[in-house]
């Protein structure tokens, strides 16, 4: 093997080190100390995670959430281009600035396609366990070559968007790899039982449309609470989904998942937790209300969900 995915946790982990240290030396930042802090906990899980006793890392990532719950993780100061270069820029590239994001799905593509069975001197090119993750690594490496090629920029200025867009980010940028693990830590700790013993001795499901509603609304609540659908489907599935409506009901299984995450996905339309769906966009667009991308989004969601109640109780 000659790309591993380790070495896209290195990078990672130097990114971060990177901004740690940026952030030290920020005499302008309101809260250096302990931004620079936070980052480097979080670079050091990249760099050395796998190296460090598990209670090392878990006192490391407590202390980031006593950071960020106490909102001692802040934005510095960002040196910026005029805008009248900004634009003149932007002009002389025209739609060529679109390559290198173009560039990211297309090597993707390519390495997980074409190059998967690729060997060199009997070993696989690619890490063969994640081949698409380390192909996306390298398109993410290609497309800041090309940017760097296009704009006549260096990788230094590179480094410091990346700050600037991880401060803009902030603590959010750790919530997909906090909430990932999540739904295994739910079912090892037994919170499906606890689920489907709560769900039977108070709730009537012995109705079928009642135990539609409970799985449906469920999957979307505890999407709410853990911003991650996968992470709510092992808790509502193992707790509602498999013993009451496959079990009981007779619900076709491939049905049942279908529409169950599809309502899990509309949980995530509604909660900050989905920090990189929500909370993402409304700081890199810089609104003013952090909140507004979720606001435009419930409609929607409430919509769908009650479709998913009819479409799961008709055709399970």
């Amino acid at each position: 093997m000659i790309l591993s995915i380790q070495y896209l946790f290195w990078l990672a982990g130097a990114i971060l080190a990177l901004t740690a240290v940026m952030t030290l030396a920020d005499r302008q930042h309101p809260k250096r100390w302990t931004s620079g802090l936070f980052w480097g906990l979080f670079s050091l899980v990249f760099l050395i995670g796998d190296r460090l006793p598990p209670a090392w890392v878990g006192a490391g990532v407590l202390l980031m959430a006593v950071l960020a719950g106490c909102g001692a993780v802040g934005s510095g100061h960002h040196a910026s281009r005029p805008e009248r270069e900004t634009r003149a820029s932007a002009g002389r590239l025209g739609n060529r600035l679109f390559i290198p994001a173009l560039a990211i799905p297309v090597v993707t593509v390519i390495g997980s396609v074409l190059l998967k069975d690729v060997q060199i001197a009997g070993l696989p090119l690619l890490d063969p366990k994640n081949v698409t993750f380390v192909s996306l690594g390298l398109g993410a490496l290609v497309a800041l070559a090309l940017a760097c090629w296009l704009t006549r920029d260096t990788p230094i200025q590179a480094m410091r968007e990346s700050r600037r867009l991880t401060d803009a980010l902030g603590w959010s940028l750790v919530l997909p790899q906090a909430l990932a693990m999540l739904g295994l830590v739910f079912t090892d700790a037994g919170v499906g039982k606890a689920v489907a013993h709560l769900a039977t001795a108070y709730v009537a499901l012995d109705l079928r449309l009642v135990a539609v509603v409970v799985y449906v609304v469920g999957m979307a609540a505890f999407t709410v609470i853990m911003g991650n659908g996968f992470a709510a489907f092992p808790v509502m599935t193992g707790g509602i989904g498999v013993p009451v409506l496959v079990g009981v009901y007779h619900a076709d299984p491939a049905v049942m998942a279908a529409i169950g995450m599809f309502s899990g996905y509309c949980g995530t339309l509604m909660t900050p937790m989905a920090a990189n769906f929500n909370i993402v966009p409304a700081a890199l667009l810089e609104l003013d209300d952090k909140n507004a991308v979720i606001k435009a989004q419930v409609p929607t969601a409430l919509a769908v969900l009650a479709c998913n109640v009819v479409l799961l109780y008709l055709l399970m």
